[in-house]
């Protein structure tokens, strides 16, 4: 399903992003993106829906050649690769319900998206995205008056209403309590499960990656260094994952600590 050839990405500034990416994630994998801050594990989930152009090499999802798409291609493309932020990315002032029906205004004309007006299909679509991640109750409550985990719950039932076939995670819940945390969590896994939605999801908190997460790829200085099972993770690659950095891999568990269980 995604398939990187020997890919590459360097920045303006000269910095080496990515160097030599070779691998392939199938339908259904939930993978998790593990490493140091700056490693390039951001990097590695945005040029997968082309928020960033590599620079080197090919990359394929569906046997697209995502780098060689222009225009109305790219936006048709990223229709069935839906992306989740730290930031949730919501109007706070307005519904639930309005925010997941932002889903589909690239498919609607002009007119309707300025003017706010989607079809009974979309409504009803929209509705049952709330219902899967739990909050169907908080349809017509304003954004601001959900918690943290909510909002992102708001975020997934949006990329879900969407019907994509690959959702993309960067630091999910970077910002968000152990508690709830867990539950979001929850839902990636159980979405991933019963949609066959493949998600490939960077991740702070180590532990979490390998609780719920299938497959870990291990991202240092650019390169891949891992990429196996979670379950096959242990202390050695963890070290080879953290440049051998003790002090910032027990730091990194005991921050983690209180996010599995």
């Amino acid at each position: 399903m995604i398939e990187f050839n020997n890919v590459e990405k360097v920045y303006p500034n000269g910095t080496e992003a990515l160097k030599e990416i070779n691998l392939h994630i199938d339908k259904g994998e939930f993978v998790a993106i593990i490493g140091l801050s700056g490693a390039g594990k951001s990097t590695f989930i945005r040029c997968i829906n082309r928020m960033h152009d590599i620079t080197g090499g090919k990359l394929h999802v569906d046997e697209i050649n995502v780098g060689a798409l222009k225009g109305k291609a790219i936006r048709k493309f990223r229709r069935k690769v839906g992306m989740i932020f730290q930031s949730f990315n919501l109007v706070n002032r307005t519904t639930v319900l309005k925010n997941v029906l932002v889903a589909f205004a690239p498919d609607n004309p002009f007119w309707r998206t300025l003017t706010g007006i989607y079809t009974k299909a979309q409504k009803r679509q929209a509705l049952e995205a709330l219902d899967q991640v739990g909050i169907l109750d908080k349809a017509y409550m304003r954004v601001n008056q959900l918690s943290g985990g909510q909002q992102q719950r708001v975020a997934l039932a949006r990329t879900l209403a969407q019907e994509p076939d690959i959702i993309l995670a960067d630091e999910p819940i970077a910002s968000l309590d152990p508690v709830t945390s867990k539950r979001v969590m929850k839902d990636f896994a159980r979405i991933n499960k019963e949609l066959d939605i493949t998600i490939v999801m960077n991740i702070h908190h180590v532990e979490v990656a390998l609780e719920y997460a299938d497959r870990i790829i291990g991202i240092r200085a650019g390169k891949v260094v891992y990429d196996g099972k979670a379950s096959m993770v242990d202390e050695g690659v963890l070290k080879l994952i953290y440049e051998g950095d003790v002090e910032e891999l027990n730091f990194a568990r005991e921050e983690n600590k209180d996010y599995v269980g």
